[in-house]
Order: C-alpha cells, then structure tokens, then sequence
C-alpha cells in the first residue's frame, strides 16, 4: 500500500513524499503539474536510463505529447557545471519554456543536478524528483537543496528550490547494485543517530531484513528516515539553523571523498565522517565510550567501512576548512550528545579533528613495524 507524505514550506503544504513499489501510480501523482501542452524532459544517467527511462516516459506520454529524455554520464565526477551546461543546451535547443517540467530520474547526483538545472533555467521551472537509489530515496531527494561540484569541492555551487513532488519507487531498489544500497544506509543511520534513538534500535534489530531487500521491512525504513528529515526542513528548510544538523558525518567525509577522488561512495565516506565524529563526542565526554563502539561497529553489518587507507590525515583536515560548511574559517561541527540527538557545536579545534581522521586512519606500514 503506498504512503503519502506531505512536506511543509513556511507552514503551507509544499510538496507530497509518495512512496510506493512501482509506476503504476505515475499518470495519477502527475497529472497535477503537466498541463495540456506542457514539455516534459526525464534527466537521468546512463546507468539508470537503461532499466527506467522508458518504462517512465511512455506512461508520461499519456499525459504529455512531448516527453524527452536526456542522458548525463553516470558518476559523481559528471556533477559539474559543465554538465549543467550540457542540459541547458538541451532545453534552449527544444524549446522548453518556464511552464515546463523537468523530472530527476535516478539517484542523489541526478537528483541535485536536475535541481539546480530547474532552479536556474529561465529563473526557474518546475521539477519532479523520481529518486531510484537508497540515499536518494531517505535523504538528497527531500529539503529543495540542490547543487553541483566545483574543482572537486562538493556541492559549492547550488540553490534552493523544491520539487513539486517526490515519487519514491522502491522496486528500484532492486536493481541497485549491493554496495550502491549500502552506502546509503548510512544516511539512513545518520537519520536515526541524530534525532531518532528508538529508530536507530529499530536499524539494529532489523539487520537482517533490511540486508535482504526485504520490502514490507524497507517501506517503514523509508517512510520513518523521511520523517526525520521532514521534522528538519520544515523547521529550517534554507539551513539557518537546526538544519545543519543533517550534516553529521559529512565535514569529515566529505574531506575525505576528494582526498580519494570520489573513489568512495558519498554514503561510505560519511560513515566514516560518523564514526569520527562519534568519537569526538566521546573524547569530550559528551556520549560513553560503550556508545561510541557501539556506533562504530553497526556500520560493520551494513557494509560501510570504520577506516580508510590511502589518505594524508592533515591533508584530510586541511581538506575540512575549505568546505562548504566552514564560516570565517569556523567549522560548525555536528556532535552526538546522546543517540538520537545531536548537537551544533563551533569550537571543535584541529587537534580534535586530526585525532578522529587518525583513529578512522588505516595505515598498513604500521601495522608492519
């Protein structure tokens, strides 16, 4: 049975978070934003065009006479302003107006992509998130932040723009390769982590299930992780506060994931950025140290790493000071109070840092000597 969702903005309905196992409910969840005569054009890549763009467009052709599909080349390194560039040119050269539809097929690059393609072409047009991944599903696809890389700096360039709807189809889930899946886990235990504790235990207990694809297992996973972060973007949907909360794990991974050019999956890289940051918090007496290997070692059976090889510690701290979250050269560091609540702290020092990158740190010349 599919779930419905509504996501406020300024405490006036926004958008719908439909969750759902197919397409089946396609024409019915869009008919709203396509008007007779409106173009419509299914940006994805070219991993999923394969398995859903045209199962997509041909039931979005029964409600449009022009339904196109453009193709970004798959991959992380593709999220570029190049590529922003490359779909502009697609419109311009199609004639897409300001009453048209973009609709982001496909997971969370595609998704902030589309969004920042909709935000800025023709001062913006509307867009339909049609998310296919894990991550994309629980996290990237909901809040209206959308963006791309610059020089290999994550997400430096974006705006804030909602989608009109949010059509969660969990059957392509499927298809998603395991570790794909998994890296996207790790939002979903970051959601649990830092405003949900009972839903953390909840993660836990369900282990098994949620490592078997089970459906009925991941509807409420999904529906539970949006909730969370539904509470948050209502509260502070244009990151002015408590929003930033979401980004628990991510200064440090997101260090990491350019310290490793993008070689690791953005989900791998923030339970890294968990782990470390569990362990400041425990180092300043803020969770035990029983909580802080617990956290630890429950990404173990979800198929994320708690350590990282190949990397400079203080090329990796360096790394964390030029990201996007960094004000006058202050970070505004998310760390645990307990499990389930987290906590904005600005004075987290470099030592600190350094020391949480060091103990995620794999170095096989030590383990050597």
């Amino acid at each position: 049975m599919a779930q419905r969702l509504p996501i406020l903005y300024q405490n006036k309905p926004c958008y719908d978070i439909y969750i759902t196992r197919d397409f089946a409910d396609v024409v019915q969840e869009f008919s709203p934003f396509i008007i007779q005569d409106k173009k419509v054009c299914i940006i994805t890549d070219s991993n999923v065009r394969d398995l859903y763009a045209d199962a997509l467009r041909a039931e979005l052709c029964r409600l449009s006479g022009k339904v196109d599909i453009y193709t970004v080349p798959a991959g992380e390194e593709h999220k570029t302003l190049d590529s922003i560039k490359g779909i502009y040119e697609f419109l311009i050269r199609e004639g897409y107006g300001r009453r048209d539809l973009l609709v982001a097929l496909g997971g969370g690059v595609i998704g902030d992509m589309t969004g920042y393609a909709a935000a800025t072409y023709l001062r913006g047009v509307d867009y339909i998130q049609v998310p296919t991944t894990l991550l994309s599903q629980c996290d990237s696809s909901i809040g209206g932040k959308t963006g791309v890389d610059f020089d290999g700096y994550k997400n430096m360039v974006g705006a804030f723009k909602m989608p009109r709807l949010v059509y969660m189809n969990m059957g392509t889930l499927h298809t998603l390769e395991d570790r794909q899946y998994f890296s996207g886990f790790a939002e979903v235990m970051k959601h649990g982590l830092i405003k949900d504790a009972r839903f953390y235990t909840w993660l836990i207990d369900r282990m098994y299930e949620i490592c078997e694809k089970d459906m009925d297992v991941l509807e409420e996973m999904i529906l539970r992780s949006c909730m969370v972060k539904k509470q948050v973007v209502e509260k502070d949907p244009t990151e002015q506060g408590d929003r930033a909360l979401l980004n628990y794990g991510h200064t440090i991974g997101h260090a990491i994931e350019k310290a490793r050019n993008f070689e690791l999956f953005h989900g791998e890289c923030v339970a890294l950025g968990a782990v470390a940051a569990a362990y400041i918090s425990w180092k300043r007496n803020m969770i035990s140290m029983e909580d802080y290997y617990e956290i630890r070692d429950m990404f173990v059976p979800f198929y994320l790493p708690i350590t990282v090889e190949n990397i400079d510690p203080r090329e990796v701290l360096k790394l964390t000071r030029s990201d996007k979250k960094a004000h006058a050269g202050t970070i505004r560091f998310i760390l645990l109070e307990r499990i389930g609540k987290a906590v904005i702290d600005s004075t987290v020092s470099d030592e600190e840092i350094l020391a949480a990158i060091q103990e995620i740190y794999y170095d096989e010349g030590d383990m050597c000597e």
